[in-house]
């Protein structure tokens, strides 16, 4: 009976002595680090990454995940919080990538910074800010794999529409359109070689062309000069130009003299000329109708109305 006692006594040591050990274990090992939330949101796969995963700021520790889920404001997107070192330098323009541990596909959070907005980000319990994750370098390669695909795809379709009976036929026709274009390139060097041929004759010819036409320019330039001299000499002073100027200046005083002083005594000669003409006349007419007058002279007129004498009819 008192071996019973002292088995349970022993049992209930043993199961205490374990939970201390426990205890005291967690303790130790407790985090005593008080460290910043952050909350990471994405709408990409996250693979591989569970809570108490690492985060990692290029390369360095500085914390863990502290749980992963989806976010209820916004269909899709996984928010991810981790607890980070008050010391790391998260700012703004911070950004976090998933990467993986070797082949084992452990993921981690990487934190990484490209400088844009260097101010401090700012978090705490009740409000922890929000950092972008982006694609890694698996994930760009992916999409860019699924883009060049799609392009590979379309390529292969239009090569294939490209190779149908229809175009077949078509190149076919266009390759021998150009056998035929070769085949006349052919026979054109021959019939060319005349003409190519004469070509040093044409070339001889034109040079002598040149330099006749070089002469021509000379001699054209000497009679310019000449022209030039000659113009100046009309043109001087005492040139030709300037005594034809000073004659006709001559000749035309000489002509406002004759208009001025010559033509009216011509005028008046004409005028006396004509009255004696007129005179003249009337005396051959008096002496016509009155020849005797010649001998027994002018007979006198008979008196006038109003003079002594006069007898009216």
């Amino acid at each position: 009976m008192e071996n019973k006692p002292h088995a349970l006594m022993a049992g209930l040591f043993t199961v205490a002595l374990m939970v201390a050990a426990v205890f005291f274990a967690l303790w130790f090992n407790r985090d005593r680090v008080d460290r910043v939330p952050y909350e990471m949101v994405t709408s990409l796969t996250v693979s591989g990454l569970n809570p108490q995963a690492a985060v990692r700021y290029r390369g360095l520790d500085v914390g863990k995940v502290d749980s992963i889920g989806f976010n209820p404001q916004q269909p899709g997107e996984i928010l991810v919080r981790i607890s980070v070192d008050p010391q790391t330098p998260i700012t703004q323009s911070t950004f976090g990538t998933l990467g993986y541990q070797g082949v084992t596909g452990i993921a981690f959070v990487q934190l990484d910074d490209d400088g844009s907005k260097p101010a401090r980000l700012a978090s705490d319990q009740k409000h922890p800010a929000r950092i972008e994750i982006r694609p890694n370098l698996l994930d760009n390669i992916q999409t860019r794999s699924a883009a060049i695909l799609q392009q590979t795809e379309a390529l292969t379709a239009n090569f294939n529409a490209l190779l149908a009976p229809a175009n077949q036929q078509k190149m076919i026709a266009a390759i021998d359109h150009i056998g035929t274009a070769a085949a006349a390139l052919e026979v054109l060097p021959k019939q060319l070689e005349p003409t190519l041929a004469k070509l040093p004759a044409l070339a001889g010819d034109a040079q002598q062309a040149l330099a006749s036409i070089s002469a021509l320019s000379k001699e054209a330039s000497a009679l310019a000069a000449d022209l030039s001299k000659t113009s100046r000499q009309l043109q001087a002073p005492d040139g030709p130009l300037a005594k034809i100027t000073d004659t006709a200046d001559r000749y035309g005083a000489i002509a406002d003299n004759i208009e001025r002083d010559a033509l009216p005594r011509i005028n008046a000669l004409t005028s006396e000329a004509r009255t004696s003409m007129q005179t003249l006349n009337r005396s051959i007419e008096r002496l016509g109708e009155n020849p005797q007058s010649i001998l027994l002279g002018t007979p006198e007129l008979p008196p006038g109305p109003g003079e002594p004498g006069f007898r009216g009819k």
